[in-house]
């Protein structure tokens, strides 16, 4: 039953160490503004609601790794994230590709919160339906993530280029959305069953607390 147990403590502690390594001379401070701005969001979302709405284990953890992803790119900016020039001296691709690993996160991790959601709200009768829901839902976030990103672009050009992180990829937008999408597949794949166990865990005194018994 461990898995199921969410340890704030824990949480708390890694999010405000990454938070505060990546405001420490951060690349572009807009920039970092920028993309740390919805991991925090999030932090004070997943603390107002922490007793009243408890999530599972999972779901906590995606959300911090998700949070992490946001917090790195932010300090160097996507285009020069150390961990995707290795990739680059690797597999000499043509760009900093990091940038991709957040917007496959954009959908994997928003797909395990939405599926979590619906479920406990029973809000669909049909899996399928509910799974359908939350693709699309996954797919709703990104294209309008891009949408912002495109007005900061006409706002700010100075830190539209950072926050951006294209590099001159003319597919970057319609790229970043199909990621989104296969990340959202794949977190419904992969941890389905998972999430199931430690939903039928979480289903006693938190869902009561909840309401939703």
């Amino acid at each position: 039953m461990q898995l199921t147990k969410p340890r704030p403590a824990t949480w708390i502690a890694v999010f405000a160490g990454f938070l505060l390594w990546s405001g420490i001379e951060p690349k572009d401070t807009v920039t970092w503004l920028l993309e740390v701005a919805p991991a925090f969001a999030a932090a004070v979302i997943l603390l107002v609601t922490r007793k009243r709405f408890p999530l599972t284990r999972l779901a906590y953890v995606l959300i911090l790794v998700h949070c992490i992803i946001l917090m790195v790119g932010g300090h160097y900016t996507y285009a020069e994230v150390p961990a995707g020039e290795w990739f680059r001296e690797l597999f000499d691709p043509p760009r900093n590709n990091y940038d991709k690993l957040g917007h496959l996160a954009q959908g994997f991790v928003p797909a395990i919160v939405a599926r979590e959601v619906t479920i406990r709200l029973d809000v669909f009768n049909s899996a399928a339906w509910r799974n359908f829901f939350i693709v699309c839902f996954c797919l709703a976030v990104s294209a309008f993530y891009e949408l912002i990103e495109w007005w900061v672009a006409l706002l700010s050009d100075e830190a539209a280029d950072a926050f951006l992180g294209t590099q001159g990829y003319v597919w970057d937008t319609q790229s970043d959305m199909f990621l989104a999408l296969l990340g959202a597949v794949l977190a419904l794949v992969l941890l389905g069953r998972l999430h199931d166990r430690q939903l039928g865990a979480l289903r006693g005194p938190c869902w009561e607390n909840a309401g939703l018994t």
